[in-house]
């Protein structure tokens, strides 16, 4: 296994919707392997194959609630969601912020969907069916975003797409071949 660079924002890999994967085999579990590796050490709680430079629609997630101090790990490949309609008004700053291991180090308020249903397969080919709320629910839609090349500052408000903008330019992001490795770059993730 080994940790893979992130790609940050403007890599087109995370721009462009990712490609089925056709067949499970050794090279995507391994790949899965490094995702759950890479996303453990950036830390982050989901971790999408273009986000690590593959543009197929895999995702691994981890999250441990407070209650029962469980994680929740998996991967899904080849991902559909279906998702409640967004409840109406302005996203909570304190409640509903997020942040990106592909904008890394910043947080901005977004609204989602408060439950979503989420299917597909495992690495063993089996049927997976997820069904969750809060921040679980955050985690989904944000994953599964990023397979159909979304990051969550496209869905800003324009306040904060304009505070983006700024970030990537002082940062020289924003532009093809911006990377950065969990444990060798010093980006406060």
């Amino acid at each position: 296994m080994a940790v893979l660079p992130i790609r940050i924002m403007g890599d087109p890999v995370l721009h462009s919707p990712a490609s089925a994967v056709e067949e499970i085999t050794d090279e995507i579990r391994s790949l899965v392997a490094d995702m759950f590796e890479t996303m453990d050490a950036a830390p982050g709680v989901g971790l999408a194959a273009p986000q690590v430079g593959v543009p197929l629609r895999i995702y691994t997630y981890t999250y441990a609630d407070d209650e029962d101090g469980e994680p929740w790990r998996g991967v899904i490949i080849n991902p559909e969601l279906w998702m409640r309609p967004l409840e109406p008004g302005a996203p909570d700053p304190d409640e509903e912020s997020e942040g990106c291991l592909s904008f890394p180090g910043e947080r901005f308020p977004l609204r989602r969907s408060e439950e979503v249903l989420v299917t597909g397969t495992d690495l063993d080919g089996a049927p997976v069916s997820i069904q969750v709320d809060g921040w679980r629910a955050r985690i989904m839609q944000h994953e599964f975003d990023h397979l159909d090349g979304i990051l969550y500052v496209d869905r800003l408000d324009d306040g904060d797409w304009k505070t983006v903008q700024k970030i990537a330019r002082k940062r020289g992001w924003g532009r093809p071949g911006s990377s950065w490795t969990p444990g060798v770059d010093d980006i406060d993730a």
